[in-house]
């Protein structure tokens, strides 16, 4: 275990991915972050990844890229709400601390809990391990709003130019 988290450390460090997701990688950013088919993204650089009656929500692995390693996150409890565009939690890391907003409003139904004692897993797995929180959509066409990956990939590309 530790072994292997050194090497998603060093590759996360190194820009590599090492993500052992099943879903396609759809495209790289000019900072080599990932971005997966299938998911919608905010402009906030939250994603979400809609199945069935259920919406999974994390940060991105740009947003997790440009935070550094992640040392402490902050997250609601199970049968609470989120609302579109509000924080929900907040996530720490040897750089800043950062608001995380919901991209679409409903009600948590659960709480990756394994983020409190491993938050690195934000770094290491963003898409996969590191997702936050999974919510009952109260409006599914919320979603529509969303970008897809193309959308999300240019989004960043021009966001980092601008910096």
């Amino acid at each position: 275990m530790a072994l292997r988290m050194w090497a998603s450390t060093t590759a996360n460090a190194l820009k590599i991915s090492c993500a052992t997701t099943k879903a396609p990688v759809f495209s790289l950013s000019r900072s080599f972050s990932t971005v997966l088919d299938g998911l919608k993204y905010a402009e906030s650089h939250e994603w979400v990844k809609h199945e069935g009656p259920v919406a999974t929500i994390g940060i991105t692995d740009h947003a997790q890229d440009h935070l550094g390693e992640v040392v402490f996150v902050e997250l609601p409890e199970p049968g609470g709400s989120v609302s579109k565009g509000k924080g929900f939690g907040a996530v720490e890391s040897v750089k800043a601390t950062s608001d995380v907003n919901s991209p679409i409003s409903g009600e948590i139904v659960e709480v990756n809990s394994k983020l409190t004692e491993t938050p690195g897993l934000i770094n290491s797995s963003p898409y996969e391990g590191g997702w936050m929180i999974k919510v009952k959509p109260g409006s599914p066409s919320e979603l529509e709003s969303l970008m897809g990956p193309k959308e999300y990939t240019k989004f960043c590309e021009e966001e980092d130019a601008s910096h």
